[in-house]
């Protein structure tokens, strides 16, 4: 553009004496003689209109600059489209590695919970889906925040004794549906990883529990949850106390 700029800076000094070279070069005799019939044809517009010039450059300049302006916006578009699909790292987040030799690979259940046992536990008796209550201990993870945690039992110990562990009524509506899935099956004493999809945690049941304890890990928990931007699933570690 710059060029272009002094370039029409040049021509507008010399516009004034720029004319046609019919009665000024010398030629032979029969150019002459042509010359002088276009010369006496043409005399009244021998010389080119000033502003009729200085019109037809700043056309051109226009349509130049419009054309580079056009391809510079063109060049610089991202090389993406919005959309509301989640990324495909997200898909499997948390799960996508296979388990090291001799460890249990997850199991994914029918609502797209995945649970892995580190340790079985004792006993016969199991959690039923209709079990009246369940004590556990549990820690809470967020994936998507790089496993940053927002909820854990040790830190509910109100008294010095000992974190007080985390009460579920099975069936009763008061906690997640994920975690209620996850904990199924499982024998007392048993420790299981419980990887809960979205829509199966605080995506959709923001005020079942198990809840934040205090206001930082409430902020870190609504900013994954209330960002649909992000991938909300939730990474619970648990161990089973005691049920009846």
């Amino acid at each position: 553009m710059k060029l272009a700029i002094g370039f029409l800076c040049l021509i507008l000094n010399d516009v004034e004496s720029f004319t046609l070279p019919f009665k000024t070069q010398t030629r032979s005799q029969s150019s002459l003689s042509t010359l002088s019939n276009h010369a006496q044809e043409d005399e009244p517009g021998t010389s080119i209109s000033r502003n009729a010039f200085i019109d037809g450059v700043l056309n051109s300049l226009i349509v130049s600059s419009a054309a580079l302006t056009t391809t510079l916006g063109t060049a610089t578009q991202p090389a993406y489209a919005a959309s509301n699909e989640k990324p495909k790292e997200f898909i499997d987040v948390g799960t996508q590695a296979p388990a090291p030799e001799g460890e249990r690979e997850f199991v994914e259940l029918a609502n797209g919970v995945k649970v892995k046992d580190f340790r079985p536990g004792s006993g016969d008796d199991v959690v039923k889906s209709d079990s009246s209550s369940v004590m556990i201990q549990a820690s809470g993870r967020l994936l998507n925040l790089n496993g940053v945690v927002f909820f854990n039992t040790k830190n509910n110990n109100p008294d010095g004794f000992g974190a007080v562990p985390l009460s579920i009524n099975l069936g009763k509506g008061e906690t997640i549906p994920g975690l209620e899935a996850g904990i199924v099956g499982m024998r007392k004493g048993g420790i299981r990883r419980i990887i809960v999809p979205a829509d199966q945690a605080y995506s959709k049941f923001p005020n079942l529990q198990p809840q934040p304890t205090n206001a930082n890990d409430q902020r870190a928990l609504d900013s994954v949850v209330k960002n649909p931007r992000r991938d909300a699933t939730i990474m619970f570690d648990v161990q089973v106390e005691r049920f009846r």
